[in-house]
Formats: structure tokens, C-alpha cells, sequence
């Protein structure tokens, strides 16, 4: 049967991406989604009467009367709501008889609600993935397949990943995010992961936001250091008063190098990969269409429409990534740490 929709949460993250991309989804694939309008809800009425203009929409002012307009059990609640809480939001919606959850990254701010939250999902009849477009992407498929057939390749011992972006006006507006490790390394983790397998976090840094006279204790840039268990060493830095947007992953194996470049924002689908290698110094760019958080939503619905659902392995990767993310926080700004910054901790 094909499933409705609700969106719960109508900031950047659930208007500004999770509808125009489900429009796009429902374009390409009719059948998995029910021809009835998506059901939209905020708690902030002004979010609902920004909303109320898309016709493709029905905005509700609560989550019971989304329930009166939706059956539970042939339904994915889109939870775009930020980290902090989040457990609390999903524990109401499975009171409602919400079954099939589709959550926003980062799974969760911090170690107790993500324990709630494993705990909450882990209920029987709960189906839940977490919104990954990194590892739906084409450019980690292609990572992949490099890392796991390694044409000539040798091991792979290092990855690097740059998450760049300016991130001043939506960072003063919102109160979402607690730190920078909250925004775009979440993405990455989860890639490298994938690629390298299981990792202990060994260093990481955090500095704060200045601008317009204002200070932002830990939401200017992060970066994070890796030691995979099977040897790979990986390196996260994002800096989110960067003048320019770049999303850039650097792969270094005995025989070559791997440089991808994820698009860059939702405006350009496309990717790009270069390998170089001793017999072809210069490498061979390539080019290629990766629209990743479309490719993510088609294959989480075609998930919920099957009879297994989405794949727990993939959540508890992205439980892990909370996990990681924690670590770094804590080496980053130790709570007995004194003042608001702690730009360096852990080994080089």
C-alpha cells in the first residue's frame, strides 16, 4: 500500500529540504507514496502560517489532529525537529500508534537521549532509519567500490574529509544545534564508518562563533580525529565561517589517492572524483549527476513499503556516529574545562 506522509518540524531542515525533495521523490516514483497531500506540523505558529500557503500541503496545529487525518500504520513521520529532545518528540509520536520514523541527523545530542531513543525505537512493530544522503550517494558508492576491489590500489591507510561552509545568519537564528559537531560532521562519520569500519576518536578541537560583536561558544568550526581498528587513519574539519562551501573527502591508499567532491549545496547535483596514481600522476576527473538525499528518501520509502524495513545495521551506524560525536565533544571541552573554548585536546 502506498504510504502517506507527515512532516514534523518546518524549519530549514524539514521545509527547506524534506519537501521539496519528497515533491521530486514522489515525481519519480508514484507508486510508493499516497496521492493525498502531506500532513505538516510545527509547534511554532509562525512556521505553520509560512506553511500554509503550499497548497501540497495540510498544516495541522497538533499532533493529535495530524492523528485523526492519518493512519498510523501506513504512515512515515518525518521528525525534522533538532537533536535536543528528540526522544520526547518520538515517544509522543509512538503514544499517537507512529510506527514508521524517518529522523533528521544527528540522531541525537548526547549519550541519554540517544539511550532513550534506541530503547524507544527498539520497541516491536517500530521501523526507523536516520536521514544519511552522504551513504546513499554516489560518490561513496564509487568510494566504496574503490576501498572494497582495489584495482591495483593497494590498502587504504587515510582519509581526509573538509566540510566548509558559511553558517552565520541560520547559526544567530537558531538554537538547534548545541555545537559545530552537531552540523556537518555527522555526514562524514557516517561515510567513514562505512568505508573503515569502526573507529575510537583520538583528538578534536572546537571553536566558537564571533560575529556582530556576538560570541557563540563552540559553533564556529570542529574537527575530529580517527583511529579505525583496522589501522585506517581519518581526519574531520569543518569550518563554518569559511567564505566558501566545499564538501571535499580524500581517500590515501599504498598505490594512489582518491579525491571526491560532493556537490556542494542543494543547487548542483553533482559530484566529482579524481584517482591518482604513479603510472597517471595527473588522474582523470570525473564528472557525474549524484542527487544523494533524493536517492536516500526513494530507498528509505521503498524500505518502509517492504516487508523487513529499512536495515537495522544502518541506525545502529548512525547511533554510533552520535556516539563518536560525544567523545569529541567531551575531549574537545572537558566539563571541568575553564572558559567557553577549548580549541585543541587529544593526540596529533
Amino acid at each position: 500500500m502506498p504510504l502517506r506522509t507527515m512532516v514534523l518540524g518546518l524549519g530549514r531542515a524539514g521545509a527547506g529540504l524534506h519537501l521539496p525533495v519528497l515533491a521530486k521523490a514522489r515525481d519519480l516514483r508514484p507508486r510508493l507514496f499516497a496521492p493525498e497531500p502531506v500532513i505538516a506540523f510545527d509547534r511554532d505558529p509562525a512556521e505553520r502560517a509560512r506553511a500554509a500557503g503550499d497548497t501540497s500541503l495540510s498544516v495541522v496545529d497538533s499532533l493529535a489532529r495530524a492523528r485523526e487525518s492519518l493512519d498510523p500504520e501506513h504512515t512515515v513521520v518525518h521528525i525534522c525537529t533538532p537533536p535536543l529532545a528528540r526522544a520526547e518528540v518520538v515517544a509522543e509520536l509512538l503514544r499517537l500508534g507512529f510506527r514508521r520514523l524517518l529522523l533528521e541527523k544527528p540522531l541525537a545530542a548526547g549519550p541519554r537521549d540517544l539511550a532513550r531513543l534506541v530503547e524507544l525505537v527498539g520497541r516491536p512493530g517500530v521501523q526507523a532509519t536516520v536521514v544519511a544522503p552522504w551513504l546513499a550517494s554516489t560518490l561513496t558508492d564509487r568510494l566504496i567500490a574503490l576501498v572494497e576491489e582495489r584495482p591495483g590500489l593497494g590498502a587504504l591507510r587515510q582519509i581526509s574529509v573538509v566540510q566548509d561552509k558559511p553558517r552565520f545568519q541560520r547559526t544567530l537564528a537558531t538554537s538547534g544545534h548545541p555545537t559545530a559537531f552537531d552540523i556537518e560532521i555527522p555526514h562524514a562519520l557516517g561515510v567513514l564508518l562505512r568505508l573503515a569500519g569502526d573507529a575510537e576518536v583520538v583528538g578534536a578541537s572546537c571553536t566558537d562563533l564571533d560575529v556582530d560583536g556576538r560570541r557563540l561558544p563552540r559553533l564556529g568550526g570542529a574537527e575530529v580525529r580517527l583511529a579505525h581498528r583496522d589501522g585506517v587513519l581519518a581526519d574531520i574539519r569543518s569550518d563554518l565561517t569559511s567564505p566558501v562551501r566545499e564538501r571535499r573527502i580524500t581517500l590515501g591508499f599504498d598505490g594512489g589517492t582518491a579525491v571526491g567532491h560532493y556537490p556542494a549545496d542543494a543547487g548542483d547535483h553533482y559530484a566529482q572524483l579524481r584517482l591518482t596514481t604513479p603510472e597517471c600522476p595527473a588522474g582523470d576527473r570525473e564528472v557525474f549527476r549524484d542527487d544523494a538525499l533524493t536517492a536516500f528518501m526513494l530507498r528509505a520509502y521503498a524500505d518502509f513499503a517492504g516487508d523487513d524495513g529499512p536495515c537495522p545495521t544502518d541506525f545502529a551506524r548512525q547511533a554510533r556516529v552520535v556516539g563518536l560525536l560525544t567523545d569529541a565533544k567531551n575531549l574537545a571541552a572537558p566539563p571541568d574545562a575553564s572558559g567557553p573554548r577549548r580549541e585543541l585536546a587529544g593526540a596529533r
